[in-house]
């Protein structure tokens, strides 16, 4: 994805749908800052060429190789945070796994069969019983209003 030279002054919102791109060059751009998130779920992003004065996103921690060419920053064969040696700041939750979601980023998935909060319940959904609460809950709150506010409707 060639953005180079398009008079970007900041990150377009727009970008967060190229999450497939493999090469992005944001060089020969105005750009002052890269806000935090940019790249959120940028996993197969592989080499980004930034302007000189802005860092790789994630640092250059979160990429195998930083070289400087000229005016422009080019980060190379994004690392996966999950597997390095160095301490996660926010340690997945127990009944959780670390997986990458963009340079520098993490997301902990819950494994199977454990869902919800932090990763907390066993088992699936109970969908057929919050299906029949609700379905139970509409219906007898439809009759109630139907038989107590139909005596308020006109009759020709």
């Amino acid at each position: 994805l060639d953005l180079s030279n398009c008079s970007l002054h900041s990150v377009p919102p727009e970008l967060a749908e190229a999450t497939t791109a493999i090469v992005l060059d944001l060089t020969e751009n105005p750009l002052m800052t890269l806000p935090n998130g940019s790249f959120l779920g940028f996993t197969y992003l592989q080499r980004l060429a930034v302007p000189l004065a802005l860092e790789c996103p994630g640092g250059s921690d979160a990429w195998q190789e930083v070289t400087v060419d000229g005016s422009s920053r080019l980060c190379q064969g994004q690392r996966n945070p999950c597997n390095g040696s160095t301490e996660l700041a926010w340690p997945c939750p127990e009944n959780s796994a670390c997986a990458p979601d963009g340079p520098g980023l993490i997301q902990c998935l819950c494994d199977s069969p454990f869902h919800g909060y932090k990763c907390l319940r066993e088992g699936t959904f109970p969908v057929l019983l919050f299906s029949g609460v609700l379905g139970t809950a509409t219906v007898s709150l439809s009759l109630l209003l139907w038989g107590t506010q139909r005596r308020k409707a006109k009759t020709p």
